[in-house]
């Protein structure tokens, strides 16, 4: 098989992983072992080699810094022996005990060994990103469908085409420190590794930017930041310096709507579109062109929290995305999403259906272009070390190869230049290239010499050109070759300005199509989401300034606001625009598997146990994960042949955690259920059902939050002491958990049970 890459080794060990996904294969039943091994009860004393990664991590493929590749397992570059040695390899007898003048005695200047050790851990870390500072990242293989050569010579876009990819995704605004389920902006880059460089789309979850201008984003950065006299809040856009910004700067306004919706608060990092933002030109053999947008869809459908769901993470699990991605990733259920592109004919006005295809404030509907898939994206390994990896990757738009190019978008003009620039703090210089996760899989042979933390050996002694004292060597390549060539497109004559094109200044027609587009509980969930942060913001000015935008979006949604804040709703300024609605900008009403989701299983000792196996095996067998929860942690059924794990106790567990639960019983309440020990048991909110009250917690917002909800034996009492109603939708109770695990996974589907809402109000 064809690869885009000279070392076909890398790739197969990719693909081997994600055979062993299709078979059911996994690191073990349920995911979050933190280690390759099981600890023993006393310290080890018996010197033995480090112990090899987990079954689910995978460092980057072995090439050297300039592109060869390297025939040493990638486990080669972690460290080495059995014995703690300096940086140098010299074994230490002691890393407990400075070395002193007798044990009392004063700490000598000669300790080579504290100088070394203190002195690395006060270097050890490196300046966080400015945006996109905490993420999160995987391994994986994307595999061309072969359809993209009709319009683009890529060469990793061919038939039958395997590239190795690094992804990491992340949040915008909060500190490497922050929580992941804020409401904010998500990151979605992808580095490709081909065999004619590196390439990388670097993109976002939501497919407009909140600037036209790449000079303006430390602006909206800084807006967005938390307030420098007292640097709160953080990780959010609910203070009034964000909200002065775009209320003043309204081309922001589409890109505000997108991150009021739900799109803002993503369930997962695995059911979250991915966008390229800019349009780009493609180039195929024959030098012809089109204009592209680049879509990520995931395969298990794009789904999101609800508010309060959101809230209640940040607090119980703020690591909830990385972990849910390490998870899935460690339990075989391997995130998947299909490339696609929307085409545009080149054309020099560069515009589609009168949307300016240089604006990135704006979208082309899919019913206009439909995304054509090109490719399947698999992420099948974790990485081995989030600093060497997750940290350290170095993503730039620049990173192109031969049949890709830019276009004139301004903005993608500054990203042009800003990626590259903050690796040169980030990084400590220029040659960032070299760090493992970010070394391209092709030869490199540039005349680029020296500089800070250059690893690779080169020879010659003419790194210019011309030259002859190396022979020539190296020569350039045309697009015969495989050389990169720019697209020659005319550049019109004109003036220099500092301006705009008259097209950028339609700021509210594609907000107004966004909200249109939406069904009636998911522009409830916007309304909330304005009224909310904007509640948060302390000037008066600064909402009534917000209102008038919202006016100019829908008058529905300006006077529900108006409401929530307690101000007058104003008029839009003229006649709202006629936009006909995208129903592809919804997120309901199609169905997905149910691959990665997880379910709680409640049980205690009185359950029916063989249920419990019966059910957890079903759900394993599916592609999800069980997580069984009790009144304590160890085993259910210690005493018997076959007894049960149990992963979360009622004291550990939330709610938010599932995505659905069933019940095994009616859990009576554990030792530790008093307000003393576990607040979540305070009161006498199930006394007189003899339920566990955190069990009762669990179910009372699992249903509020429209999961699904099952059970069988003595479970609908303890769905009644939640005050549940077992005919309410999405509410099963059988003889069985079998029937009942069949209908929960059936409107896993859907996300959510979306029935379970009161209808939202009448939308003009």
């Amino acid at each position: 098989m064809e690869k885009s890459h000279p070392v076909k080794d890398a790739v197969g060990r990719v693909v081997d992983k994600v055979a062993g996904a299709v078979s059911g294969e996994s690191s073990g039943e349920v995911p979050g072992k933190p280690g390759s091994e099981t600890p023993s009860l006393d310290e080890p004393t018996e010197p033995r080699p480090p112990a090899a990664p987990s079954p689910d991590q995978s460092g980057p493929d072995s090439f050297s810094p300039t592109g060869q590749p390297v025939d040493v397992p990638p486990a080669a570059r972690a460290q080495g022996g059995a014995y703690l040695t300096t940086a140098q390899g010299t074994r230490l007898p002691d890393s407990d005990h400075s070395l002193k003048a007798g044990p009392r005695g004063p700490v000598l200047l000669q300790d080579h060994h504290l100088r070394e050790k203190i002195m690395h851990f006060d270097h050890e870390r490196i300046p966080e990103r400015v945006v996109h500072a905490r993420g999160a990242a995987a391994h994986g293989v994307f595999r061309a469908y072969g359809n993209a050569s009709t319009v683009t010579r890529a060469a990793f876009l061919a038939e039958v085409v395997e590239t190795p990819v690094f992804v990491r995704f992340s949040t915008v605004l909060g500190s490497r420190g922050s929580a992941d389920t804020v409401r904010d902006t998500r990151g979605f880059a992808t580095k490709f590794y081909t065999g004619e460089g590196v390439f990388d789309l670097v993109g976002n979850n939501i497919p407009v930017f909140f600037i036209q201008d790449a000079i303006k984003f430390p602006d909206v950065i800084h807006a967005a930041k938390p307030h420098p006299d007292r640097e709160i809040p953080q990780a959010q856009s609910a203070h009034d310096t964000f909200w002065d910004f775009v209320s003043l700067h309204t081309e922001a306004t589409h890109h505000t709507i997108w991150n009021m919706s739900d799109r803002g608060i993503p369930r997962s990092y695995r059911t979250m579109e991915g966008f390229g933002i800019h349009t780009f030109r493609l180039v195929d053999a024959e030098g012809a062109t089109s204009l592209v947008k680049f879509h990520w869809k995931p395969k298990a459908g794009v789904h999101s929290l609800l508010w309060e769901e959101a809230q209640l993470i940040n607090g119980t699990d703020p690591d909830f995305h990385r972990r849910d991605l390490a998870d899935a990733i460690e339990a075989g259920a391997y995130p998947q999403w299909e490339l696609g592109i929307q085409v545009f004919p080149d054309t020099p006005e560069q515009t589609f259906e009168g949307i300016d295809l240089l604006d990135p404030t704006k979208i082309v509907p899919e019913e206009l272009a439909p995304v054509q898939p090109v490719g399947l994206l698999t992420l099948n390994a974790n990485p081995a070390n989030y600093f060497a990896e997750t940290e350290q990757v170095a993503f730039h738009p620049g990173h192109l190869v031969p049949g890709i190019d830019v276009t004139d978008d301004p903005l993608l003009a500054g990203r042009l230049f800003s990626y590259l620039d903050t690796q040169l703090t980030r990084l400590g210089g220029p040659n960032f290239g070299q760090i493992p996760i970010n070394r391209t899989h092709a030869p490199v042979n540039d005349m680029l010499r020296d500089g800070l933390h250059q690893t690779a050996v080169h020879s010659g002694v003419a790194p210019y050109k011309p030259n002859s004292l190396d022979g020539g060597c190296p020569f350039f390549a045309g697009a015969a070759e495989g050389g990169y060539v720019e697209t020659p497109v005319q550049v019109p004559a004109a003036s220099k300005v500092r301006e705009a094109p008259a097209s950028f200044a339609d700021h509210f027609s594609q907000p107004r199509r966004f909200w249109l587009s939406l069904t009636p509980i998911e522009r409830e969930h916007v309304i909330a989401a304005y009224t909310f942060e904007l509640g948060k913001v302390y000037e008066q000015p600064i909402k009534e300034r917000t209102l008038r935008a919202l006016a100019e979006i829908d008058p529905y949604l300006c006077a529900q606001v108006a409401q929530g804040l307690g101000l007058p709703a104003p008029a839009p300024a003229g006649p709202l625009p006629p936009v006909e609605p995208s129903p592809a900008l919804s997120q309901l009403g199609q169905t997905w598997p149910a691959t990665g989701r997880v379910i709680g299983i409640v049980a205690d000792e009185g359950s029916d146990l063989d249920a419990v196996r019966a059910v957890r095996r079903t759900i394993l067998d599916g592609g999800m994960v069980p997580l069984v929860i009790a009144p304590s942690g160890g085993l259910l059924g210690a005493g018997g042949d076959d007894p049960v794990t149990v992963q979360r106790t009622f004291a550990t567990a939330r709610s938010v955690e599932f995505d659905a639960v069933v019940l095994a019983g009616a859990p009576a309440p554990g030792k530790d259920a008093y307000g003393a020990r576990d607040a979540k048991a305070g009161g006498d909110l199930s006394a007189a059902a003899g339920v566990d009250p955190r069990v009762v917690l669990m179910l009372g917002e699992a249903f509020r939050h429209a999961k699904p909800l099952g059970g069988w034996g003595d479970a609908e009492r303890a769905l009644a002491a939640a005050g549940i109603d077992t005919s309410a939708p999405g509410v099963l109770v059988a003889d069985g958990g079998e029937a009942v695990l069949e209908e929960v996974v059936r409107l896993l589907g859907q996300h959510r049970v979306w029935d379970r809402f009161p209808a939202a109000a009448d939308i003009a």
